[in-house]
């Protein structure tokens, strides 16, 4: 069988675009195997795992189970759990941890004051390095775990990383894939390299744009704009930019510029104007369009021929500064 992530790399399908999106992450230590649906398919009770996604959902929050990297043995013994709750916009993106006897407590929390980024008093703040979450659930998809689990034991070796297996971060065909809190830049098709500088830049309050899948925070067309002006201005600052609003638009709209490129493939299925601001006052209108990726590939090991979609930016434009006029080009 075929490999997902070797069609994807052989098609350069861009990694830009694809992060899980979330603007509250709520991470539960849970050691032992994990099943497809790790919530319900673990030594976590499952009726526990059920009830928690139900209070997670439409909140914004995410959940997943995390355990250390290494051997899993779980023997079932009773043992207190780390919880780690990250909330990723920027402005005041934090992270807090506690410990639970009983992974059932944690329905108490307000899930929604979580997602808005109201941490109610919950836990206690992290003062260690940024966490890296690299997805090894190999029952969802293999790829996971045959390159993802390398590289967790990797970065844990080093000893300078807080380093976390996690349950699904989404895009299995871009494995090895990392998520690195407390800003919620998810990465994808990295080596040891690649994910120690990611690391490195998100400890100085940096975003490292090589292999970056784009902001948990935002919607996926958010994502390619945010990434797009990031590359435009060469701005690595990670509270720099902000992801103003994503107003759709017709797809005809968006399909002049592509058109014009040979091989640019179907047209648009929906796009948007996307308003990115900077701390310094600049804002600038990104158009993105959604396109099938084609030719046909698998979304994951064994799954049938997809065509996933694609976020492709078609223009960035400065917008106006407040009553000067218009803004001076980048």
């Amino acid at each position: 069988m075929s490999l997902c992530t070797d069609a994807s790399a052989e098609l350069a399908e861009p990694v830009a675009a694809t992060a899980a999106t979330a603007r509250t992450w709520l991470l539960i230590e849970q050691p032992g195997p994990w099943g497809a649906k790790a919530l319900r398919a673990s030594h976590l009770d499952p009726a526990v795992g059920r009830a928690l996604e139900g209070l997670a959902d439409g909140t914004g929050v995410r959940l997943g189970l995390v355990r250390r990297p290494g051997r899993h043995a779980d023997t079932h013994r009773p043992r207190r759990h780390r919880v780690i709750a990250a909330h990723t916009a920027p402005g005041d993106p934090w992270i807090r941890g506690t410990e639970v006897a009983d992974p059932a407590e944690l329905a108490d929390l307000d899930f929604t004051a979580l997602g808005a980024g109201r941490d109610d008093g919950f836990g206690s703040p992290h003062d260690g390095p940024p966490i890296a979450l690299v997805c090894t659930n190999g029952t969802r998809d293999r790829c996971c775990a045959l390159h993802g689990r390398p590289l967790a034991a990797e970065l844990a070796a080093d000893g300078a990383f807080d380093v976390w297996e996690t349950t699904h971060l989404g895009g299995h065909r871009f494995a090895p894939t990392m998520l690195v809190l407390p800003h919620g830049y998810a990465y994808g098709r990295l080596d040891a390299a690649l994910a120690k500088d990611a690391l490195s830049a998100a400890q100085d309050g940096r975003v490292a744009l090589t292999g970056c899948r784009g902001r948990s925070t935002w919607s996926r067309p958010g994502q390619a704009a945010e990434l797009a002006v990031r590359a435009r201005i060469g701005e690595d600052r990670a509270g720099a930019l902000a992801v103003g609003g994503a107003d759709p638009v017709d797809p005809e709209d968006a399909s002049g510029v592509r058109a014009a490129v040979a091989g640019a493939g179907p047209g648009p299925r929906a796009a948007w104007n996307v308003r990115v601001e900077h701390v310094d006052g600049r804002a600038w209108g990104v158009l993105v369009a959604e396109r099938a990726a084609t030719p046909p590939r698998p979304e994951s090991c064994g799954a049938k021929l997809g065509t996933p979609a694609r976020m492709d930016v078609e223009s960035v434009d400065p917008l106006p500064l407040p009553d000067s006029g218009p803004a001076p080009a980048h």
